[in-house]
């Protein structure tokens, strides 16, 4: 078997932005709503770096490269799906309508970051590499047992497929079928692990045939590639063919964190290589040449991003501190458990000791 055969790359733009594939189901207006997400959440992974230089927010983990991969698999969801997300999924979160500003509170630290809003079906921001994995196999399993249709999305990265928990959740998931799509987001380096280390397999995506589930690869620079996959993936999926696996080909542009130095492993040549055909550049070249927006309109976007963006700024840090370090054991469970009790007791207690009272 030749995995790159079997699981071919699937592809509508390529990398200079020219059309080799079908995308006449897909309007001009919605290539322009693409563009107009693309360009706003660059430009917001690109304020919140700054801000954390310049000590307005703490660790940070940039996206810039992979909007793309989270744009299209959100578009094609909908809104009562559950998505899971890790840390460097915001933009999928923020795409389903989490608030822009609650990427920035998150690295202030805050815990309203981690309350979703109630009327969405999104979880937090997964820290520990690969648990959200477990839990959309586990929200899937639910929608089935409770006879609704609706799925569950786990989004991750190549780093995450080489853990126990993402076996784990697809062996789970393929023997109970259940509808639940998982999201790997090859950017090719885990840290500082590119992924010809991880594994000694030419395509994620081959992983699938080891859980007898569908597997597909997707230029994940591609939007229109992603969205169209996902759009039709989605539906079947749905119906109850089961779990399927999904490798979005894509590449990390900055380092893994705030507090990473890529250039300790990866060449600029590499860096040059590897980030030709970046999902904005080749959206607009196509734009462009196909005369669907023009340079006025570009630069249109490229303002409201800016207002956009410096508007959830403002909102973050005007957004009032919580009124006591206690509230958080207030979110865990709907009702606060006994050992749960004793512990925001104890915690209440080590704070008055320490003298401060008023956060308790």
């Amino acid at each position: 078997m030749n995995p790159e055969t079997e699981f071919p790359l699937r592809r509508v733009i390529d990398e200079e932005g020219q059309l080799v594939g079908d995308r006449s189901d897909v309007s001009d207006d919605q290539l322009k709503q693409f563009y107009t997400w693309l360009v706003t959440l660059r430009t917001l992974d690109q304020k919140a770096w700054n801000m954390q230089r310049q000590g307005r927010i703490g660790t940070y983990a940039p996206w810039s490269g992979q909007e793309a991969a989270q744009i299209g698999v959100a578009a094609a969801l909908r809104s009562d799906d559950w998505i899971c997300p890790s840390y460097r999924d915001w933009p999928a979160l923020i795409y389903a309508g989490v608030p822009m500003y609650y990427v920035l509170l998150h690295s202030m630290g805050h815990p309203a970051a981690g309350y979703m809003p109630e009327d969405m079906s999104v979880l937090p921001v997964q820290i520990v590499v690969g648990g959200q994995i477990l839990h959309a196999t586990g929200l899937a399993w639910a929608s089935k047992l409770q006879g609704q249709d609706r799925i569950a999305v786990a989004l991750f990265g190549d780093g995450a497929s080489s853990q126990g928990d993402f076996h784990e959740a697809l062996n789970l998931a393929s023997v109970m079928k259940v509808p639940a799509i998982f999201v790997v987001q090859n950017n090719q380096w885990a840290i500082s692990v590119p992924v010809y280390r991880q594994m000694n397999t030419p395509t994620i995506a081959q992983r699938a045939l080891a859980y007898n589930i569908e597997g597909i690869r997707v230029d994940g620079n591609d939007v229109i590639a992603v969205y169209q996959t996902f759009r039709d993936l989605q539906k079947r999926v749905r119906e109850g063919s089961g779990p399927a696996l999904v490798e979005t080909v894509t590449y990390r542009l900055g380092a893994h964190t705030t507090a990473d130095d890529p250039t300790r492993y990866r060449t600029p040549e590499d860096d040059a290589r590897q980030s030709h055909g970046d999902p904005i550049t080749r959206l607009r070249h196509y734009l462009e040449t196909e005369h669907i927006m023009e340079n006025s309109d570009f630069e249109r976007i490229d303002h409201e991003a800016q207002v956009t963006v410096d508007d959830a700024v403002k909102k973050a840090e005007a957004y009032p501190l919580e009124p006591a370090a206690t509230t958080i054991f207030d979110h865990v469970y709907g009702t606060l458990t006994p050992p749960l009790k004793r512990q925001r007791d104890q915690f209440s207690q080590r704070l008055i000791e320490g003298g401060d009272s008023s956060r308790g």
